[in-house]
């Protein structure tokens, strides 16, 4: 079940697992079919239609800090980054703060207020490494499994599952139901979907099970983009005091409270041609499941020194569609902009720049976030970890459409019993939310520090 570096054709039981030509680095050879989002593209960058966004460094100045490290520092005042022993801060225009480092042979990463993962070597198999993730969440902990491997020089981690289900059960979720269901979510009262309400409709019938999971993705997506920009606020009023100037603080909470308690009337409507694009992303996934479903494993391993030439599913032509998972600052035409969770971007070219990077157009966006057609740069890390979330979020869905199928108005399911993984995911590291807390109090001094060392540089 859903192995990472495939390309579908979009058929329960057909794919084309291993089967990507594998060019120079990072080339993934012929584009995506034309009609496909952002199809028709060479491969080598775009055709002659296709132009990356000028890469020239968005506006604001670099600062050498004392002891060693860097950091950057928007026009207004505001941090942008900082790179000080090991650690790496990242602030986004609208007060997000992501947090990396190292400790104790484990990458720990904050994503957010109360929420982050710590990920640490975990099994080989079959000549294979995978990695486990102890996920922390508002103080609940919960343990995903991802498989390592090399593309172009660089590695990158492919979502794992923890189970997955007999070959009907995912043939019942791709294909047509007998007959359009009428389905009632519950989200009426939920203040997430009052203030999305002018982004996102769910579909008013569901033809097929994929529709459905459509409209939970993308649900499931907008709540987090909710959490995360209401815990952004309070953090960017809680640092305030850290910027480089006396009104930078001012100018963060202006660029970070307005997606937060705002009114969504002036958000860009989720269109049906792009949910549209994403159910037919979430029928590709399926089909590959099926497929490995059939095969009578999920392993990873099965291939392995083939696999590990895989491209990433970031990179592969038949996949152009991505929901962003998490805060973002994206540049384009020197200039910065912010993604959410929740928005939806178009890969438009398939080799990455010497950054590890390649260009996407946002095809729909909330308020205060990218505009809609703008292009930007996206490193293909950021882009496997959306598709990642895509992965999870989908069995997750999946699950709930089991415990569902047969009540609500949505038809009888075939047995939907899950198997356990070949990597099956170990209970959740102990530890994990004290080394995020750590690490957060850790980079609280070392922006404190650096407020004071940039301010004193600026002045």
């Amino acid at each position: 079940m859903g192995k990472t570096g495939t390309a579908n054709t979009g058929k329960p039981g057909n794919s084309t697992i291993g089967r990507n030509t594998r060019g120079p680095a990072g080339n993934v050879g012929k584009g995506a079919p034309s009609g496909k989002p952002g199809g028709g593209n060479t491969g080598k960058g775009g055709n002659g239609n296709v132009t990356r966004p000028s890469m020239r460094p968005a506006p604001g100045r670099q600062v050498s800090l004392k002891g060693g490290g860097s950091a950057t520092i928007r026009p207004n005042g505001q941090i942008r980054s900082i790179n000080r022993n090991g650690m790496h801060i990242d602030h986004g225009l609208n007060g997000s703060r992501r947090i990396e480092s190292t400790h104790n042979g484990a990458r720990v990463v904050t994503t957010g207020k109360g929420r982050g993962y710590v990920q640490r070597p975990y099994v080989s198999r079959n000549g294979r490494a995978y990695v486990s993730r102890t996920v922390v969440v508002n103080h609940v902990a919960y343990t995903t499994v991802y498989r390592s491997y090399s593309y172009g020089g660089y590695n990158y981690y492919g979502y794992h599952p923890a189970y997955y289900y007999g070959p009907a059960y995912y043939g019942w979720a791709y294909n047509p139901w007998p007959a359009p269901v009428y389905y009632g979510w519950g989200w009426g009262g939920a203040p997430w979907y009052g203030y999305y309400g002018g982004y996102f409709a769910p579909y008013p019938t569901y033809p097929s099970a994929a529709f459905w999971l459509t409209d939970y993705l993308l649900a499931a997506s907008l709540q987090a983009a909710y959490q995360a920009n209401a815990s952004a606020n309070a953090a960017a009023n809680a640092s305030a005091n850290n910027a480089v100037s006396n009104d930078a603080g001012s100018q963060a909470q202006g660029n970070s409270g307005g997606d937060a308690q705002g009114n969504s009337s002036g958000a860009v409507t989720l269109t049906p041609e792009v949910k549209a694009a994403i159910a037919e992303e979430v029928k590709a996934q399926l089909a590959a499941e099926q497929t490995e479903a059939k095969s009578g494993a999920s392993s990873g391993g099965q291939q392995a020194s083939q696999a590990s030439e895989e491209v990433p599913p970031a990179l592969d032509p038949a996949r152009r569609t991505f929901v962003v998972a998490s805060d973002l600052a994206v540049q384009g035409d020197g200039q910065e902009c912010q993604l959410t969770a929740g928005d939806v971007i178009t890969r438009i070219t398939d080799t990455p720049d010497d950054d590890k990077k390649v260009t996407v157009s946002v095809s729909a966006s909330k308020k205060s976030d990218c505009a809609p057609g703008k292009q930007v740069a996206v490193s293909v890390e950021d882009l496997q970890e959306m598709h990642n979330h895509f992965q999870e979020q989908l069995d997750k869905g999946m699950k709930e459409l089991s415990s569902k199928q047969g009540t609500g108005g949505l038809p009888k399911a075939p047995d939907a019993t899950p198997v356990a993984s070949d990597v099956p995911p170990p209970p959740p590291d102990a530890s994990a939310e004290k080394a995020l807390q750590d690490q957060q109090a850790s980079a609280d001094q070392v922006e404190a520090q650096v407020a004071k060392e940039a301010f004193a540089q600026g002045s």
